[in-house]
């Protein structure tokens, strides 16, 4: 357990050695025909996060294999680690303190404009949810899920779009790591199923 800890803490340090950052435009070559058309009709604000919530690319001294997901909860920043001593930053929202999920998991599966299941847990929580939301903007999950794994077992935890912009940086969701549409795009066209996660 103290190995364990200690490596958590390795890591947060060196996630917190990422200093040099480059704005990262969204690449638009992520976005289809149909992320197009959904965006341009989304039913909620258009937010552009401020600069430090934006997309950057940033040095990254961590020892994580490319391809690896490190999101840094307290910071509310995800990395996808790049093979050249970087990784691409993203700004997220993150769970309450008492909700979040921690530890190293697998991303098990991926859906583009995923549907929206609410567990009995979260009805508990917050009274007149529908029981199942279709696919599309006005949709919790966003544009685009990826579902975390810990050997064949579903964590329920996920990463994925958000029909809430405006509260990139927050910790109020029910555990889950939302990002940006357009980000969740991007991210999800980089990284397969089988991917590593590790959460701080």
């Amino acid at each position: 357990m103290r190995v364990r800890t200690l490596a958590a803490v390795l890591l947060g340090l060196a996630v917190a050695g990422c200093m040099t950052a480059t704005p990262q435009p969204a690449p638009e070559a992520a976005l289809k025909p149909r992320d197009r058309q959904l965006l341009a009709n989304a039913p909620y604000p258009k937010v552009r996060p401020d600069g430090m919530f934006a997309r950057h690319i940033v040095d990254y001294a961590g020892r994580e294999k490319p391809g690896t997901i490190v999101v840094d909860t307290d910071k509310r920043f995800l990395y996808f680690v790049q093979g050249d001593g970087t990784a691409i930053r993203y700004g997220v929202t993150v769970g309450e303190e008492s909700l979040a999920f921690r530890g190293d998991a697998k991303i098990g599966r991926k859906a583009e404009w995923p549907t929206w299941t609410p567990t009995p847990e979260i009805h508990q929580r917050i009274a007149g949810l529908p029981n199942f939301v279709g696919p599309g903007p006005h949709n919790p999950m966003g544009a685009r899920a990826l579902y975390l794994y810990q050997g064949s077992r579903d964590t329920l935890f996920r990463i994925h779009g958000t029909n809430q912009p405006e509260l990139l940086g927050e910790a109020i969701s029910s555990g889950c790591i939302r990002m940006l549409n357009e980000d969740v795009i991007d991210l999800y066209s980089r990284v397969p199923v089988g991917a590593s996660v590790v959460v701080l």
